[in-house]
């Protein structure tokens, strides 16, 4: 049965007249096209000469249209939107580095600051801060400019940079800002008022400082004050605001007991040591973004500022290791960290030596203003104060020595040393005044701090309802027996 179905289809294929001629045209174009040869894949030869002369026309048209400057306006536009990118998943580093140097009971409340502090950033500066920054109405406060208004958002508005790409880059620095204060005043602070004084930080105490130093009308920039990308424009003002709100607060319970200084460890170093490392990455957008331009300086920047991340590290690492008589981990995050916030602000003056060596001192700093804050009973969890103020201000000064234009190092005098410490402390002092200010207010009308219970339990429960860890068992030999 079945060799006579195949007899019958055998003699239906030959009754077609093309069938007939099939089998030659075949052999012939799998001589010609191999074994696969197929009729569809001939019928693609001619679409594809179109395809490809529409497309070669098309590209030699757009040749003819562009010009060089559109070709740099646009390299410029998408650099710089990837380095924002970059900063804003900085976000993530810090999220995972202070909870990770944080109790487990905590987790949840830290998680919860990072992640909402650059939305509150983003929409607090959209609406007031980025006009008070940019708007270049004054020295001292810009006024207009609110909402992003005013601003074309195709055309170069800023340099060679639209409105949108520049506002997204200074917003995440805005965020970074912010964020150095959470991780001073972790585990028992409100959440509520650590939501208002970012909100009111990135509107109005960060713009207007860094109006004086970023904005061609500003005054410290007008005296040669020079901060790059920011050692004093956003780490130290975060940095100082921490420590007022550190002071303002008061230490963790448990934390300076009878005369003595109680370790409280961190419950997960993997998590703090990836937020480390998310931060290093991070900090090539932070730093050579800051060129806001994509252009020759771009790697050398990234160069220098790997270089200072290194050389924190191994200072850190040895002056720790010198001390305790062991390798501390989190003083080589922290190490590392300080090597980063010292280039900041000289990443793209300073020589490659320079760098290093900027690095090294900030590594070293480090590691003793740990220790010197904790014996003045300022309880900083993480090390913010340590990493972004001091550091900061070492690395603002630094450009008056290692700049090699114009620093005290390469024969430029003294003259930018000295425009670099009215700038510290010009920043400093402003910052000081509105965050005591704000601190104290808000200690007055909401008591700032939770309450001994809740902090004992772990802000996870009693700001949150919930926890990290849901069904894993609880450290319990910290503090009491709490974990």
């Amino acid at each position: 049965m079945s060799s006579l179905n195949f007899s019958r289809k055998a003699k239906r294929r030959k009754s077609s007249v093309w069938d007939s001629y099939a089998p030659p045209f075949d052999q012939m174009a799998k001589r010609f096209f191999g074994r696969n040869f197929s009729w569809a894949w001939l019928a693609c030869i001619p679409l594809a000469l179109i395809i490809v002369a529409t497309w070669d026309t098309a590209a030699h048209a757009q040749d003819e249209a562009l010009t060089p400057e559109d070709v740099q306006f646009v390299l410029d536009n998408i650099w710089v939107l990837v380095a924002a990118v970059l900063v804003i998943f900085m976000n993530a580093g810090f999220g995972m580095l202070e909870t990770g140097f944080c109790r487990q009971k905590n987790a949840v409340n830290i998680l919860s600051k990072n992640l909402i502090v650059f939305a509150l950033a983003t929409l607090s500066f959209w609406v007031l801060g980025f006009g008070l920054m940019f708007n270049e109405a004054t020295p001292f406060i810009g006024l207009g400019n609110f909402f992003l208004s005013g601003f074309s958002t195709d055309g170069p508005e800023f340099g060679n940079l639209t409105a949108p790409v520049f506002f997204l880059f200074q917003a995440a620095f805005a965020g970074t800002a912010a964020t150095i204060v959470s991780g001073a005043v972790a585990e028992r602070i409100k959440f509520t008022d650590f939501v208002i004084f970012s909100i009111l930080l990135t509107a109005v105490s960060y713009p207007i400082t860094g109006h004086w130093v970023w904005t061609g009308a500003g005054w410290l920039g007008g005296l040669g004050f020079s901060d790059f990308a920011g050692s004093t424009v956003v780490h130290s003002v975060g940095g100082w605001a921490a420590l007022c709100g550190a002071a303002i607060l008061g230490p963790r319970i448990g934390k300076y007991q009878d005369g003595q200084i109680n370790a409280i460890p961190g419950h997960n170093m993997s998590i703090a040591t990836l937020g480390c490392l998310i931060l290093w990455i991070g900090w090539f957008g932070f730093n050579p973004g800051s060129q806001l331009a994509a252009d020759g300086a771009v790697p050398y920047i990234a160069v220098t500022t790997n270089l200072a991340a290194a050389a924190g590290g191994v200072a850190a690492t040895f002056t720790a290791w010198i001390m305790s008589g062991k390798p501390d981990l989190s003083m080589i995050i922290n190490g590392i960290l300080a090597g980063l916030v010292g280039i900041t602000a000289g990443c793209a003056g300073a020589s490659f030596f320079g760098a290093v060596i900027i690095g090294l001192v900030a590594g070293v700093l480090v590691v003793f203003s740990v220790g010197f804050f904790d014996s003045i009973k300022i309880d900083d969890p993480v090390g913010a104060i340590s990493v972004h103020l001091v550091c900061g201000m070492w690395g603002t000064l630094a450009v008056g020595l290692f700049d090699t234009s114009a620093g005290l190092f390469y024969g430029g005098g003294i003259g930018q040393l000295i425009s670099q410490i009215i700038g510290i402390v010009a920043i400093g002092l402003f910052t000081v005044i509105f965050s005591s200010v704000v601190w104290t207010i808000l200690k007055s009308a909401s008591g700032l701090r939770v309450s001994a219970e809740e902090e004992l339990k772990g802000l996870d429960i009693g700001e949150h309802g919930m926890e990290a860890y849901s069904g894993f068992l609880k450290d319990t030999s910290d503090m009491g027996g709490v974990a």
